[in-house]
């Protein structure tokens, strides 16, 4: 059913085609006197073909039919003989065909100007999100020569449309990779698929980037084809993106190979330190072996730095926490410091006397700032300039934060260089190895910090470490007993080491105590459940097999609830008693540990535990 517009304006061309040939008769008769009997309907034609082309084919019909009633009236009054009747049809026809024909051009001329407008309106339309695309939207020729430029392209590579329409694609291609856009145009040009792919261009300014082409063929209206269109869309923070979690990757699996390795020497630490300790106290002051054996001791414990070094890579380095002024831990390493530096280096400190306190393991906080001091000065030189260390506070999203910065005026990084310093054994020294700048990445991971890095080649470095502040906390205990702290009871220690557990056991012997080993998890258990009652503490490994040391924990308490136990591992201190608050342990005993501390802590547990001792 038409719709209301229709009905509207249909009758309205009608009633305008009939008053335009009224108008037109009117006149003709207005004009007898001066054309008489010449042309007596021609105003009529011109009105009715006037009709058919502003008003339609129907309207121009039905002016024609009133421009013929003169015609017929005449005829019929005046008795024109048949030629004249004749000669009326054909006339008629011969109108009604022109009136047609004019009618169809309008129409034909209306659609084609529809399709112009729509054509014009997708164009537009095209010409804007071309326009608008933040990816860069590209046509050249099978010349390689640029015809088009976007704004996308303008921001991604640069370049103006004015500089860049009429140049070679080139323009954004390195020297070494322009066979690529050869090798895109011959295979556009023979018909061949150019797929997806990603690459390097280069910006104006030089710096190279990441980029996705998507590449297509131009064609005309017979499909020939003229030019080869481009897409090309910035994946640089994609690539950045990717990189990043790679080494993310890289670095849990490395964490976990170094936790490992981390447990199995601090088990072979604990016996090599132990048993030395021993026959220290064997030994007489003025014996020559006294030497030697302190430096058996003094190899252990350096290989034990070691260790802490991969624990803090594999993030489970926080051992001894304790409450720490940043600015006095650097004060009190600032002769090492300062026999790190090269004679031309000058050191500049700027530390604040009043820096809150850090929750840290001091040994590995020096050894952060060490680490990064030692790189400053290789970084100097011998040409001379400066190392700064700084020290100072910030406060960000509500919590206070100590920063701890070290910056050099040395010959800086380039991008490549500082994307890797974190790697571990990565140097740019030919003497360079061990973890490095991978150990205090590491350590500051374990204390919940961050570190920064700001370097250009010709620039200098800065580093920036910045962690936690902290309130409240206990100060660590105080310095470490030389002489084996002796007591009395029975020990049971469980550890899947023989040469810690004989350590264990020979040592404590010494002291004054019973003591009974096993092996494993499930050796303990049956040990305990049959005797349970004859042993005043636990000593326990965390990390053996079968059953490990929380499994076994869990089930000692089961059979005896009050029984100390003392935990023992190489891994984190703070995390290991947090983990174990809510589970009744006395304490805890990081590996590898001496004689010393192994007598010190057992007491302490058996006096916070069930008082026997």
């Amino acid at each position: 059913m038409p719709g209301p517009h229709l009905w509207s304006t249909t009758p309205r061309r009608y009633a305008a085609a009939l008053a335009c040939v009224a108008v037109a008769m009117a006149a003709r008769k207005v004009l007898d006197p001066i054309m008489g009997a010449e042309f007596p309907y021609l105003l009529q034609f011109v009105a009715v073909l006037g009709c058919a082309h502003y008003l339609g084919f129907g309207p121009a019909v039905a002016g024609m039919a009133l421009a013929s009633l003169p015609p017929v009236y005449n005829g019929i009054k005046l008795g024109k003989p048949v030629q004249y009747w004749a000669t009326l049809p054909v006339v008629c026809g011969v109108s009604v065909l022109l009136v047609w024909l004019l009618a169809r051009q309008r129409h034909l001329g209306g659609q084609m100007a529809s399709h112009r407008e729509g054509e014009e309106r997708y164009s537009a339309q095209l010409r804007a999100i071309v326009e608008s695309s933040a990816d860069a939207i590209i046509s050249k020729n099978l010349e390689g020569v640029i015809e088009s430029w976007n704004s996308g392209a303008e921001q991604l590579f640069g370049y103006t449309a004015e500089e860049a329409i009429g140049k070679s694609m080139t323009l954004v291609v390195p020297p070494d990779r322009t066979h690529e856009e050869s090798d895109i145009i011959e295979r556009i040009r023979h018909g061949g698929r150019v797929t997806h792919f990603e690459t390097v261009r280069v910006r104006k300014d030089g710096r190279q980037i990441d980029v996705s082409l998507t590449i297509s063929p131009i064609r005309d209206a017979q499909g020939n084809v003229v030019g080869v269109s481009h897409v090309a869309r910035d994946i640089s923070e994609q690539r950045k993106l990717e990189a990043q979690m790679r080494q993310a990757q890289k670095l849990e699996s490395l964490g976990v190979l170094a936790g490992g390795l981390a447990h199995d020497f601090n088990n072979l630490l604990t016996g090599i330190l132990g048993n030395a300790s021993l026959v220290l106290e064997d030994v007489p002051e003025n014996h020559p072996a006294r030497g030697r054996v302190q430096e058996i001791i003094d190899a252990g414990e350096r290989a034990a730095v070691l260790v802490r070094q991969m624990l803090a890579y594999a993030g489970k380095g926080r051992f001894v926490s304790q409450r720490l002024d940043l600015s006095r831990q650097i004060s009190e390493i600032l002769p090492l410091i300062r026999a790190s530096l090269p004679p031309g280096v000058r050191l500049d400190l700027h530390l604040d006397p009043s820096l809150p306190m850090v929750d840290a393991d001091p040994a590995q906080t020096q050894q952060v700032i060490l680490n990064l001091a030692v790189n400053a000065a290789e970084a100097v030189g011998q040409a001379g300039g400066s190392v700064a260390i700084t020290t100072g506070r910030r406060e960000a999203d509500s919590e206070m934060q100590v920063i701890v910065q070290v910056r050099d005026t040395g010959c800086g990084m380039d991008e490549a260089t500082r994307a890797r310093i974190f790697d571990p054994f990565f140097s740019t020294k030919f003497t360079g190895r061990g973890l490095g700048l991978a150990a205090v990445l590491g350590i500051i991971r374990a204390h919940r910090g961050s570190i920064d890095v700001e370097s250009a080649p010709g620039r200098g470095s800065t580093f920036t470490v910045v962690l936690p502040a902290c309130e409240g906390l206990e100060l660590a205990e105080g310095v470490e007993q030389q002489a084996l702290v002796r007591g009395y009871g029975t020990i049971l220690v469980v550890d899947d080491e023989e040469l810690v557990r004989n350590m264990a056991r020979f040592t404590l012997e010494r002291a004054g105590y019973a003591v009974e080993t096993a092996p494993d998890g499930t050796s303990a258990l049956e040990i305990f459940t049959a005797r349970g009652h004859e042993f005043h503490a636990v000593l326990l490994d965390l990390t053996m097999p079968v059953l490990n040391g929380d499994e076994t924990l869990q089930a000692l308490k089961r059979i005896r609830d009050d029984i100390p136990v003392l935990l023992t591992s190489g891994f984190s201190e703070n995390e290991a008693l947090k983990h174990y608050a809510d589970r009744g342990i006395a304490g805890f005993l990081q590996k590898p540990y001496t004689a010393t501390t192994l007598t010190r802590k057992l007491k302490q547990a058996l006096r916070k535990g069930s008082g026997r001792a």
